[in-house]
């Protein structure tokens, strides 16, 4: 439904930590200069993943955007660090560690499929509790949140959940196919599925007033294309939605459209 490419190694040395993010956020490349980033993009990763992901990224978008990424606890330098399992207690962290970042600009969320969940959580959270309103929501590879259904793959096997991992495709075969690296992987991957699997939706609160923009592979069959308008129940402001050929790592082939599209959509929003 959801997962996944993990990517819990050590540290990259090529990354540095976001000002004012403390442990939860990574930039790729060197900080924009004072007065020229217009807004901060920050980005969320899929079950079992880390901000390697985004690593070209902020290569692809333009200078007036920060592009920096999400590091979840158990994974990279937060690996000695427990994972968390339970939605609640991971957008309540994840609001903390971004609401800073809204006192120097714009802030906009982008998430793939698990991460798309916490951020939308996250954004709920930062205006109820932070007084922040994000200037946009980017959402991929997630059914609207009050579809999302409940799962078991968590209390299957490591062996099964490498096989769904694979089967999603943008999982790196050699991490899988090595006993050890997958012992070190599969706790924060069956963490992971753990959060998105027990995950249920609450109405408490209300839509958002954020601008919503959803993406999806038009091959996925996790995310059909007749369910993805109905993100539209999830906000009082505009909502749009997007194909791009492929799968439900669609985003790994479509990298330029997508943040082209995103950088886009934001700038014209600021």
């Amino acid at each position: 439904m959801h997962p996944t490419s993990p990517h819990p190694t050590p540290p990259d040395d090529t990354t540095t930590p976001a000002s004012g993010a403390g442990r939860w956020l990574r930039r790729y490349g060197p900080p924009p200069a004072t007065g020229e980033a217009e807004a901060t993009l920050v980005c969320l990763p899929h079950a079992g993943g880390a901000p390697t992901f985004f690593r070209g990224w902020p290569a692809l978008l333009t200078p007036a955007l920060d592009g920096v990424a999400l590091c979840y606890p158990g994974r990279q330098d937060r690996f000695d660090e427990p994972c968390i399992t339970d939605m609640t207690v991971m957008a309540g962290e994840v609001a903390a560690a971004l609401a800073p970042l809204a006192e120097r600009g714009p802030l906009a969320l982008f998430g793939h499929s698990m991460g798309a969940a916490v951020a939308y959580e996250a954004a709920r959270l930062l205006h109820t509790r932070h007084g922040v309103r994000p200037a946009h929501l980017f959402v991929s590879g997630l059914l609207p949140p009050h579809r999302i259904r409940p799962g078991t793959r968590h209390l299957k096997s490591d062996a099964a959940l490498a096989a769904d991992l694979l089967e999603q495709g943008g999982t790196d075969v050699q991490v899988l196919a090595d006993e050890e690296l997958r012992a070190l992987v599969m706790p924060a991957v069956r963490a992971d599925y753990q959060l998105i699997e027990t995950y249920r939706h609450s109405p408490a609160g209300g839509p958002l007033d954020v601008p919503i923009t959803a993406y999806y592979g038009q091959d996925d069959s996790r995310t059909p294309a007749a369910t993805m308008p109905d993100w539209q129940l999830h906000t009082h402001a505009s909502t749009e939605t997007l194909s791009f050929p492929g799968g439900h790592f669609y985003l790994q082939e479509q990298r330029g459209a997508l943040t082209s599209d995103i950088r886009d959509r934001l700038m014209a929003s600021l």
